[in-house]
């Protein structure tokens, strides 16, 4: 059952949507040549902590860390460890945080130093990607939609998408119905209503679109090894179309001003 947000739920992921954002920007600026995902992971928990908030994913089905950190063919899932990320690497971050009873979830690809054009290119258009489904936000649109236009937007690109892993409702849980794919028809599945709140979250390969999980039982990785990039952010469909709740004070101002994408 798909569970529709009342205007005081969504005041309420607003905040925890601020904060996260947050956490996520203070990270970005951490990345560089030689840290440790364990060093950006312990961040990561200390800011959450010091915000008031709980790290969602810490003990989620027994996930160990505060952050999912995947680097290069990782797509999702990754455990932090003490290898340093090196130059020409990107590094794929997932978070979230639980504040005041609700979720906030999000996440980003960063470069580590210079990286190739390739893997620039395959960051860049996983991140339209995402802004071009949040565009299908609106009333009376379809959770097919959001997927056909990642789908078609990648494969434009020569990229796959995921498709064992999915974006998802969340609310005052991490993982809500509806599903979201990151693949579809249009007008299919199921209608988007005032008060739904999605995490969408493209995931796109370089290579096949399979993918396995390494021996941890948590790190998904893709099947030929080639790289992915993955982006996310939790939106709120209003009567006047998709709000981003996973930016900050400044990105919204930002957002506000600028034109809207097409």
């Amino acid at each position: 059952m798909i569970i529709a947000k009342s205007q005081k739920d969504l005041e309420r992921m607003r905040e925890a949507g601020e904060l996260v954002a947050e956490v996520r920007e203070e990270l970005r600026k951490m990345i560089e040549v030689g840290i440790t995902s364990l060093e950006l992971n312990a961040a990561a928990e200390k800011m959450i902590r010091e915000r008031g908030a709980i790290p969602t994913f810490i003990g989620y089905h027994g996930f160990p860390f505060a952050i999912c950190a995947s680097v290069n063919e990782q797509v999702v899932h990754g455990f932090s460890n003490s290898i340093p990320l090196k130059e020409g690497d990107i590094i794929s971050i997932d978070v979230a945080v639980t504040y005041n009873g609700f979720v906030g979830d999000t996440a980003f690809t960063a470069p580590v130093g210079k990286i190739s054009d390739e893997l620039a290119q395959l960051v860049k258009v996983t991140e339209e990607c995402l802004y071009l489904a949040i565009e299908q936000c609106y009333p009376n649109k379809h959770i097919g939609d959001i997927g056909y236009v990642i789908q078609t937007h990648a494969e434009k690109h020569g990229y796959s998408v995921v498709r064992d892993y999915v974006g998802h409702g969340i609310g005052r849980k991490m993982h809500e119905d509806p599903q979201v794919p990151n693949y579809g028809r249009p007008g299919t599945r199921e209608k988007l209503r005032p008060g739904y709140c999605l995490a969408i979250e493209p995931m796109l390969n370089m290579g096949t679109h399979e993918v396995e999980v390494l021996e941890d039982g948590w790190t998904v990785v893709t099947k030929d090894r080639k790289p992915s990039a993955h982006f996310e952010h939790t939106v709120a469909i209003t009567p006047d179309g998709p709000e981003i709740l996973t930016l900050t004070k400044e990105q919204k101002a930002q957002r506000k001003a600028a034109p809207r994408l097409t």
